[in-house]
């Protein structure tokens, strides 16, 4: 049942992804966040120490708490009827997951650029990417929509889909809700720099196998399709793939780029401040708005071979 729950979310994924106008659990997850935040910044002492302190409360009582609501809504289910139980794991699994948006959210950035609105384009991309995007050019666009897709490649996907087959619903929503922490409060500035540690940290263990499973996934991906380099694929992903301060978010990058034969990385803006960081890949040619496609194409192919592997392991379990 689990098998085919999950495969039942990433068809409905696959289908209607996440429309706008319908209530998402990341957004109460993300309420949730926002009001302990509130709260234990105003019982903890402002000091290092007790912000650590009131950060690592938030990084094991919200996944504990939305792991704990998927427990219950499953159980009810369970008791009106197995059909009902089936359905509610595959409505969650889809929720749990976010190939579709990631590829809407991407495209729009290559059909601006496509149009020649570049602005258009660095408004698009600023949707989805954590840098300054004001002074990005046409390449560097390019790129953050490519590194966004194959970072998240991991994040929305397969990380995801491998909580799912490991731990059922209860274990997708359990990450989604760590992810959303990190996504809020894991920034290294003044404002979260003690608060948001655990969180941060907490999504950096919580990665490490399904980023690396999806760098592997993307080699297998650029082995199997043409117009994509198998081989450069693997060898800069073994070569780069530390190439971040993050443990996990070259990996999926790393493996990007060899197969699209780009460079990916270098300096970035965050906050007004310029961030030196190591390029990815060895750029044999320039980026073009298609690698945002290709991007794509990869992520998705790396979503197909997970929900393989996690539905043949389940059917040998």
């Amino acid at each position: 049942m689990l098998a085919i729950a999950v495969a039942m979310g990433f068809l409905m994924d696959l289908w209607l992804g996440d429309p706008e106008n319908w209530w998402h659990p990341v957004r109460g997850m993300g309420w949730l966040i926002g009001r302990m935040e509130t709260g234990l910044r105003s019982v903890f002492p402002k000091t290092p120490r007790g912000e650590l302190a009131a950060g690592g409360v938030l990084a094991l009582s919200v996944p504990a708490m939305v792991a704990g609501a998927a427990a219950v809504l499953l159980l009810a289910a369970q008791k009106v009827h197995p059909m009902a139980h089936l359905a509610v794991m595959g409505v969650m699994s889809w929720q749990a997951l976010a190939a579709k948006s990631l590829m809407a959210e991407s495209r729009n950035v290559y059909d601006a650029l496509k149009k020649g609105e570049v602005e258009e384009a660095r408004k698009a991309v600023s949707r989805i990417v954590g840098r300054d995007t004001q002074k990005l050019s046409e390449e560097g666009i390019i790129k953050a929509a490519v590194e966004t897709v194959a970072e998240n490649a991991s994040d929305g996907v397969v990380a995801p889909m491998v909580y799912l087959m490991l731990f059922g619903p209860v274990g997708g929503f359990a990450y989604k809700a760590v992810n959303t922490m990190d996504s809020m409060v894991g920034y290294q500035n003044g404002q979260y720099e003690y608060f948001g540690r655990a969180a941060a940290k907490l999504d950096d263990l919580a990665n490490l196998l399904p980023s690396r499973l999806t760098a592997l996934f993307m080699v297998g991906v650029a082995w199997l399709l043409p117009g994509f380099d198998g081989p450069g694929a693997f060898f800069i992903w073994r070569r780069d793939r530390r190439c971040h301060k993050s443990p996990n978010s070259a990996q999926g990058e790393s493996a990007c780029a060899g197969a699209l034969g780009v460079q990916l990385a270098g300096d970035a803006w965050y906050f007004g401040k310029l961030c030196p960081k190591p390029t990815i890949g060895d750029g044999k040619r320039p980026v073009e708005a298609e690698d945002i496609l290709r991007a794509n194409c990869l992520m998705y192919g790396s979503a197909v071979l997970a929900l393989a592997a996690g539905v043949a392991g389940l059917l040998v379990l």
